[in-house]
């Protein structure tokens, strides 16, 4: 069993397609017209994960104040200065996370506010 796709909240679906191909090297695994309003049904594939993401209409602009996913990568203080390069806000930098000794996590906003987790483990 696995999980197909979870759900990312987006405000501006081409933004958050480019900032998620370009920032963390996903690939286009779907892109399809999904009704008449102009919103479509797009999935991306992570490097070396099953588990798509699939957008999932946002009501606003407004940033997340919680975590909306936890991404494992296998260095957390290589990947933060990848996305920094790239021009990606990071908004905690590497450190011991206080709820799993040994662990280095760090924290970023994509390209539409939402805060995501950084996790070595």
């Amino acid at each position: 069993m696995y999980v197909k796709f979870a759900e990312l909240p987006v405000f501006d679906q081409e933004r958050a397609k480019a900032f998620y191909t370009d920032a963390l090297g996903c690939q286009v695994a779907a892109d399809a017209p999904m009704g008449d309003d102009g919103w479509r049904w797009i999935e991306l594939s992570l490097p070396g994960a099953t588990t798509r993401l699939h957008f999932n209409r946002r009501p606003d602009e407004k940033p997340s104040t919680e975590p909306v996913m936890v991404l494992v990568v296998e260095n957390v203080g290589t990947t933060v200065e990848a996305l920094r390069a790239r021009g990606v806000e990071i908004t905690t930098e590497p450190q011991e996370a206080p709820w799993q000794p040994g662990t280095t996590v760090a924290e970023f906003r994509d390209s539409e506010g939402n805060h995501m987790v950084l996790s070595d483990g």
